[in-house]
């Protein structure tokens, strides 16, 4: 065959592989977008466990207690306003624990038949709560939640004060209920609302007038709280 005939052939050849090649290689371009939805939704699906919130809250107990013997007595307490941490787990998106820690104080006084008393103690109060808490999260930003748990409140730092002297608060187990939400900026900033309801009704003792006297503060105390919710 003359160089003359062979060059129309050989170009001939080359053109059909080059477009022979070519569905393969567009394929190959079409399926490689493929992988990424993929790394996305992975990426969505991740979410880290750990989230903590400051919050102000307000402490307000129940004015209600009595003194053992002493008909009609009764007792009061004075609320407080006060800076509070909360650490939360989330074991799911739907389902968390969280630890609440914070510190106040309180004066306690005589009332009812005991009210000329007047003021007769005042103490400091720990109340570590731990709470299990759902999450609904089908409404966007705005994710309300309820829970449930303990309490464990320690007294310390207890002063006595006017006709009572040696007075006690024993430290004592309650149970907390909870209900609030959080609304979330963006994926790590949110703000939220809280309140809880904790029954806690420990005993306590003291000395008036020389004698022994002992009974029993009905604290239950609201907590109300607002602030921010940082997630990791």
């Amino acid at each position: 065959m003359s160089h003359a005939h062979a060059a129309p052939l050989l170009a001939a050849l080359a053109t059909a592989a080059l477009l022979g090649g070519m569905p393969a290689k567009a394929a190959d371009l079409t399926a490689a977008p493929d992988v990424a939805p993929e790394a996305q939704a992975d990426v969505a699906a991740a979410f880290s466990p750990w989230q903590v919130r400051l919050r102000a809250l307000g402490v307000l107990p129940t004015d209600s207690g009595d003194v053992d013997g002493i008909a009609g007595s009764d007792l009061s307490y004075t609320d407080s306003v006060i800076p509070e941490l909360d650490i939360s787990y989330y074991f799911t998106k739907n389902i968390s624990a969280e630890l609440i820690l914070g510190t106040t104080h309180s004066s306690i006084h005589g009332d009812g038949s005991v009210k000329g008393l007047g003021k007769v103690g005042k103490t400091w109060i720990l109340p570590p709560t731990l709470t299990a808490q759902y999450h609904f999260t089908n409404f966007g930003a705005f994710q309300p939640y309820l829970g449930a748990g303990v309490n464990y409140t320690i007294f310390y730092n207890q002063d006595s004060a006017g006709a009572m002297t040696d007075i006690k608060v024993k430290n004592a187990f309650g149970v907390a209920l909870q209900a609030g939400f959080d609304y979330m900026i963006d994926e790590h900033w949110g703000v939220n609302a809280d309140v809880k309801k904790i029954f806690l009704r420990p005993d306590w003792e003291g000395v008036a007038g020389g004698a022994p006297v002992k009974g029993t503060a009905k604290l239950d105390p609201w907590l109300i709280g607002g602030g921010v919710t940082y997630r990791f």
